[in-house]
């Protein structure tokens, strides 16, 4: 399988790896650099945040929630982030926080991340072929952010392909 034909969740895993590798992000060494990256970036996400958004309130929230899109901002360690929130009353009524992707750049950190509010444990109701087959995004998500978390406990180096001969190596 060649770099052309690798799962886009594999691709993005290699190009965050490559920038530990590099120091640097996108090709940016800069933390204003770095920056500007990311405001492109969270362009480019939110119409794929509030589309995921939409479709909860849409299918499981009936139509009764509010998407909100806070658009960038410094966040309190001093770096940036934006978020996309899902309310509605129910959730309003309970006390709990909304539905959140979160995108962020902190201060201390090389590179952006991703998170939800409250996302760790993920339901697993599946009991046919259909069903298992329809899993595969979560499970991509799922291992990806593993494989990140891993490497964010040591190093890129944790991946072999990050470690091949130089003229192989991602990112180059």
């Amino acid at each position: 399988m060649g770099a052309t034909d690798q799962p886009a969740h594999v691709g993005a895993l290699l190009r965050h790896f490559a920038d530990l590798r590099d120091h640097s992000h996108g090709g940016a060494q800069s933390r204003d650099d770095k920056e500007r990256l990311f405001a492109a970036a969270v362009e480019l996400l939110d119409p794929y945040a509030r589309q995921a958004l939409d479709e909860i309130d849409t299918h499981l929230l009936l139509g009764t929630g509010r998407v909100e899109a806070e658009g960038l901002r410094r966040s309190a360690d001093g770096g940036v982030e934006a978020r996309w929130t899902l309310w509605w009353p129910e959730q309003r009524a309970a006390d709990v926080d909304p539905v959140t992707i979160r995108a962020f750049y902190g201060a201390g950190f090389h590179h952006p991340h991703l998170r939800g509010a409250t996302v760790h444990d993920w339901p697993l109701n599946v009991f046919t072929e259909e069903q298992a087959a329809e899993v595969l995004p979560a499970m991509r998500a799922i291992v990806t952010a593993d494989l990140h978390n891993l490497v964010f406990q040591r190093d890129y180096r944790l991946v072999p392909a990050m470690t091949a001969s130089a003229a192989g190596a991602p990112g180059d």
